[in-house]
């Protein structure tokens, strides 16, 4: 359930580098920019194709607004119940409660079978393959902005609202199709853009000290529980969700029998890793449980396992014609960090707060894999152990594509014709360091060998290593029979199978008829990698937006959170004889260039002209966005033509943006320090340095972010006592 929580601030924890200085264009324009395609660009998937994954989201959307329907009826029952005293009104209101939670539950177990349904996502393939988790999208409502947004326009910009109707459509149309985004590139390249049109709309249209009834709702990915704000801040961070959502399901997808699409697979899960990382860091008490963060630092650490799960795949793809004894080690300790990437993962998963809100498959395949990764870290250890005894028989180089197949061997340590091993120093280190020390419970149960001496020695902890993974992958499909549904993934089961008939057979080639002893358990197997993984964040300056509503002017003054008086028109008229006198005011700075003087008793005094005023037009041409030199050209052409100068002209109201805030000694801001220009009666530039500061500068909006305190954001820890008496959160508001 959601708080709502209209406190907001300019200052976003989760906003993208100012883009007031980018170009807009209109559509005509367009046709000059054959590279330009912003507003080419694919919109998402039509929801009328029927693709395996797009009937998947449908019914993901179907299910929330049942659950949605269902949460309804049963806060309406329980309000009735309470409110009234009629027994037998309440026996049939109870009654009709627990077919509400019945029906919950039920329409709970399916979603949670959507959940599941992780083979629709896989690349179809001949050959079995593990199948990754990815995740499903969270869904939303359709939202119209134009309303609220031209009202707004109108009283707040005091500029006509219909001139804007094309760009709050383009930005309805941009929410409307990052709804159902393409798994692939565009889709992802979709949802930045509406992720950072966001970063402008927010300033435009979202004050801070009120609301415009503006409501975001989003259904939780997992449960289907909608959750319901009125800060961008909350549909920033589920707009995120979906952009690692759709990561996940490009790395699933990828084809993982080939190098290049196993690194595509590790990229697409770091970048997804990274994009939950980034919501983990900026968002604390999150309104729904995919935010919460116990559910996003799991999410983090299964992405992780599945990244460095293909660097295994991988490793294994790249050795399978040439496996010698270092490699089938480094196989071994690969595999064994995989197994404790996915012991991780279940630590994680089984937290109550976690596990209650995830399918039961995710905890059973996190479980499953962590046996199956145990056991191919045993076996790859035994081959390359038998390996040794391969190359010791036979001196003449050849490839090992398969597992060694020795015939019936003797193990007994005391035969003499067990010659000493002759280990390469590499080996022998390795060989050192792969096996932990024993345990002291268990040490009467564990051979004692870390580094074979001699043949009969390597075949006993070769054949130790192979019963454990035998054991292992016995465990792993146990596991797997436990849950049901898993039961019908069929890459799954075939996997497991094929890995446990290749473990079994080499294991039977090993035994003896005449061999009675207990075969003990080896040394545990220390993991280890090659290969560290980073997290890959989101890259928000890649895909770089237009503002849509640039025309209101530069953001960092024309915003929300600022205040100015409504446009006024004056008309300076010079008199015959009067062209050396001037217009009688100076200007400096750009975009928007600001009135610096006044000259007493001159026409621009007489029409009311102020300092500090902001010149938002000279005649009919817009000039908010204008340089100093071409404000001051369009000043000087009037007064050298002798003819009037109208100008639009808007006053601050919330301060002086000609005195600094603070005392900055940097001269980098809107205003240029030596643009300072005079249409007085002189006609000559002062020469003056502007005052540092007029517009608040990069460097000073960075300082005043961080000494400002960020109130707005809607997910952040409140004390106890913030609270009024009668207070309650977690409210849903409709």
């Amino acid at each position: 359930m959601s708080e709502d929580n209209s406190q907001r601030d300019d200052n976003s924890v989760l906003s993208t580098p100012s883009r007031e200085s980018s170009s807009f264009f209109d559509e005509d324009d367009l046709n000059d920019l054959p590279n330009f395609n912003y507003f080419q660009k694919v919109r998402g998937s039509d929801p009328r194709i029927a693709t395996c994954r797009g009937k998947l989201q449908n019914k993901r959307s179907k299910l929330n607004q049942e659950i949605n329907k269902e949460l309804r009826l049963r806060a309406g029952a329980e309000n009735l119940y309470k409110a009234t005293t009629n027994k037998k009104l309440r026996e049939t209101v109870a009654l009709e409660l627990s077919f509400v939670n019945s029906n919950l539950q039920l329409l709970k177990e399916q979603l949670a079978e959507l959940n599941s349904s992780v083979e629709v996502y896989q690349k179809d393939s001949t050959e079995p393959a593990m199948p990754m988790i990815p995740l499903g999208l969270k869904e939303t409502k359709e939202i119209d902005f134009r309303d609220p947004f031209k009202d707004f326009i109108l009283e707040h910009y005091s500029e006509d609202s219909s001139l804007y109707d094309d760009a709050i459509t383009e930005f309805m149309d941009i929410r409307q199709a990052m709804r159902t985004p393409l798994r692939d590139n565009s889709g992802v390249s979709l949802l930045f853009d509406y992720y950072n049109q966001l970063y402008f709309v927010e300033r435009r249209f979202f004050p801070p000290d009120r609301s415009l009834g503006i409501y975001f709702e989003w259904y939780d990915s997992l449960t289907g529980v909608p959750s319901c704000q009125r800060t961008v801040a909350f549909e920033k961070a589920c707009v995120l969700f979906n952009i690692g959502a759709v990561y996940t399901q490009i790395g699933t997808r990828q084809d993982r029998k080939s190098s290049r699409g196993l690194d595509s697979a590790v990229d697409a899960f770091l970048r997804a890793a990274g994009t939950f990382q980034y919501i983990h860091e900026s968002f604390t008490n999150a309104p729904s449980m995919d935010l919460s963060p116990d559910m996003l630092d799991m999410l983090v650490q299964l992405m992780l396992a599945q990244a460095r799960e293909c660097l295994f795949e991988k490793l294994e793809l790249q050795s399978q014609d040439l496996r010698d004894v270092d490699v089938c080690l480094d196989l071994g300790q690969e595999a064994a960090q995989v197994a404790d990437a996915y012991s991780k993962v279940f630590g994680l998963i089984s937290v109550p707060s976690v596990k209650d809100y995830v399918a039961q498959s995710w905890v059973s395949l996190a479980m499953v894999k962590q046996e199956h990764y145990r056991a191919l870290s045993h076996y790859h250890v035994a081959c390359g152990l038998l390996s040794l005894l391969k190359k010791q028989s036979s001196p003449k180089k050849h490839p090992a594509p398969k597992p060694p197949t020795p015939k019936k061997i003797s193990v007994d340590a005391n035969d003499n014709n067990n010659g000493s091993l002759s280990l390469p120093n590499r080996t022998r280190d390795t060989l050192q360091y792969i096996h932990a020390p024993n345990v002291e419970d268990d040490a009467k149960l564990q051979i004692e060998i870390r580094v074979p001496k001699d043949e009969a020695e390597c075949r006993l902890l070769g054949r130790a290593h192979l019963r454990e993974a035998v054991l292992r992958h016995d465990e792993s499909q146990r596991l797997f029979r436990m849950c049901r549904e898993l039961r019908g993934k069929d890459s799954l089961i075939s996997e497991l199978r094929r890995a446990h008939r290749r473990a079994s057979e080499l294991y039977k080639s090993l035994e003896e008829d005449d061999d009675f002893r207990d075969m003990l358990d080896p040394p545990l197997i220390v993991a280890s990698t090659k290969f560290q993984l980073s997290l890959t964040p989101p890259d928000f300056a890649q895909f770089r937006v237009q503002d849509l509503f640039k025309s209101l002017g530069p953001v960092a003054i024309f915003s929300a959170k600022h205040h100015w008086t409504a446009p006024r028109t004056i008309q300076l008229v010079l008199q015959p004889g009067e062209k050396g006198d001037g217009f009688g005011f100076m200007v400096r700075g750009d975009a928007p260039v600001v009135v610096a003087g006044v000259d007493g008793g001159s026409l621009a005094e007489a029409a009311g002209m102020k300092q500090g005023d902001f010149i938002a037009a000279i005649g009919d041409e817009d000039v908010k966005w204008a340089v100093h030199e071409h404000v001051v050209q369009k000043i000087k052409e009037a007064k050298k033509n002798g003819s009037s100068l109208c100008l639009k002209l808007v006053t601050p109201m919330d301060r002086n943006y000609l005195k600094p805030r603070t005392s900055v000694t940097s001269n980098k801001g809107s205003f240029s320090p030596t643009s300072t220009t005079s249409s007085s009666s002189s006609g000559v530039s002062s020469g003056s340095h502007s005052p540092q500061g007029s517009v608040t500068s990069s460097r000073l909006a960075k300082q005043t972010s961080h000494q400002k305190k960020l109130t707005w954001n809607p997910f952040r820890n409140k004390a106890k006592g913030d609270e009024p008496n009668g207070y309650e959160g977690n409210v849903i508001l409709r």
